[in-house]
């Protein structure tokens, strides 16, 4: 059982077959399957309560018929209904319905959700390839009204396992007992906020299997410290400023200079050993009047940038918020890209490549520039506008990773289901935020935060990968009230929690 690798759902069938192969006999991981979803149903269930278990057509139907058994057997009382006949059943699903000694209606036969105490949901599984229609879809509809909770088996009925999309109609679940590992469709919105609690259950599958699952496939995670936490900066005897690397921070003109100080004050809080603003000269006393440990040096010019670079301790370029929209901007980014800085690049460093994201991939290529790209949809929808990362049919997810192999860069797809992609397709879904995260500045944190694990030599992935948790566990430990210049001062307690972990 893994709780960090996600698998998708073709994955998911491919460690089943392994298995299988393997002499664990299908039938056994089905038994497995509906024990596990019988004793999550005891845990919610009020004592006395009565269970409706709903059962479709497939192997999802089958896990069902063996949680039904399964309470029944342990004094629980049951009521069953189908999708379609029992004689229509197959397989695997066939066989579990066979154990089945108690009555069986159809969903038509079901009148009053306030009979049950619970219901389970094993109508449809993460495979589902198309909408809900029909008696599907109505029954679905009248259970969403209905207040009775829900425990849905593998993935809530109609949700896409891959994508999180709902497929018509879906029922929302306050908890989705799932199998072997996560699914994407459990982590990317709009299925996330279908499932509830996640709960992950072993059926017996073993190591190998696992590796046959994960085998052709592009490493998927969901993020979180056991996914970075092995290469995280941290001090020792011998560190010092100069060995936590030197972040510049390019700030906008003069009335538009907020949003650079909270991005460097993010970088220094999470553990640059120096952070500097690039200021407009014109800029530099209000510059001044905000910031103390930061420092500041002029420049107003890409030629400016360039003298700037000739110091290589400077090893992280942050350019994007506030910093203005059009040729200048991007004329900046080349002289940082072509002195072979790390970059971060946000907000107008993004929109001034408006359709040109092969252009800015040219730039990153020819310095050889590690970079990491921040932006929200609407950014990410003007940057990549003519490539195949826009498709309306793809997935958060797949649009992502496409992009970062355009790109040549780690794209950070911003949301209540962040995405970070890499160009060679390894990606992490990020689950770890709060809605309080949605506030002016907030983006202008997370950039300075992805610069200040790049200046401490972490791998650019791992680095926004590690930014993006910290980032939401800060917004979790805040809560109501949340605004951006709270966010750095968050960071030391998130950093604990990390080292002392």
């Amino acid at each position: 059982m893994d709780t960090t690798r996600l698998l998708t759902v073709e994955a998911m069938r491919r460690v089943d077959a392994a298995a299988i192969l393997g002499g664990t006999p299908s039938s056994t991981l089905m038994e497995q399957a509906g024990g596990a979803v019988a004793a999550r149903v005891r845990a919610h269930l009020p004592e006395g309560g009565c269970v409706l278990v709903l059962c479709g057509p497939g192997n999802n139907g089958g896990d069902g018929f063996v949680a039904a058994r399964h309470l029944a057997e342990g004094g629980v009382r049951v009521e069953l209904a189908v999708l379609v006949p029992v004689a229509d059943l197959a397989g695997d699903a066939a066989g579990a319905a066979a154990g089945w000694t108690g009555a069986v209606m159809t969903l038509a036969d079901v009148e009053d959700f306030a009979a049950y105490a619970l219901v389970v949901d094993a109508l449809f599984g993460a495979g589902l390839s198309r909408d809900l229609d029909g008696e599907a879809a109505a029954f679905v509809q009248r259970l969403a009204r209905a207040a009775v909770p829900v425990i849905a088996v593998d993935v809530p009925s109609g949700i896409d396992g891959d994508t999180g999309a709902v497929r018509g109609v879906a029922v929302r679940a306050v908890e989705t007992v799932t199998f072997v590992a996560l699914k994407p469709g459990h982590l990317l919105q709009p299925g996330r906020a279908h499932c509830g609690a996640l709960h992950v259950a072993g059926i017996g599958t073993g190591p190998d299997d696992l590796a046959a699952g994960f085998a052709s496939e592009a490493p998927l995670w969901r993020n979180g410290p056991a996914l970075w936490g092995s290469t995280f900066p941290r001090l020792d005897a011998s560190s010092h400023k100069y060995t936590r690397g030197h972040a510049l921070v390019l700030s906008g003109p003069a009335h538009r200079t907020g949003a650079a100080r909270l991005a460097a004050r993010g970088a220094l809080r999470i553990g640059a050993g120096l952070v500097t603003v690039a200021s407009p000269p014109a800029a530099l006393a209000e510059n001044a009047a905000h910031l103390t440990a930061i420092m500041l040096r002029p420049y107003e010019s890409a030629d400016d940038l360039d003298d700037l670079l000739v110091d290589e301790r400077l090893n992280v370029v942050l350019a994007g918020p506030g910093l203005g929209i059009g040729e200048a901007t991007r004329d900046l980014v080349a002289v940082a890209a072509a002195a072979g800085r790390s970059l971060v690049l946000d907000a107008d460093a993004l929109t001034s490549f408006k359709a040109q994201a092969r252009l800015l991939a040219a730039h990153i290529a020819d310095g050889d520039a590690q970079a990491v790209l921040t932006p929200h949809d609407g950014e990410f929808a003007r940057l990549f506008e003519g490539t195949d990362a826009v498709a309306e049919d793809l997935s958060k997810l797949e649009r992502a990773r496409r992009a970062a192999a355009v790109a040549g860069a780690v794209v950070v797809l911003k949301g209540a289901d962040t995405v970070i992609a890499a160009p060679d397709g390894r990606a992490a879904i990020n689950d770890h935020g709060t809605p309080y995260l949605g506030t002016a500045g907030s983006g202008d944190v997370l950039s300075g935060l992805i610069a200040g694990l790049l200046a401490q030599g972490m791998d650019p992935f791992e680095a926004a990968a590690a930014a993006v948790w910290m980032h939401g566990d800060a917004g979790r430990r805040h809560g109501p009230g949340l605004i951006a210049e709270d966010m750095p001062e968050l960071i030391p307690a998130v950093l604990r929690g990390l080292i002392e972990a």
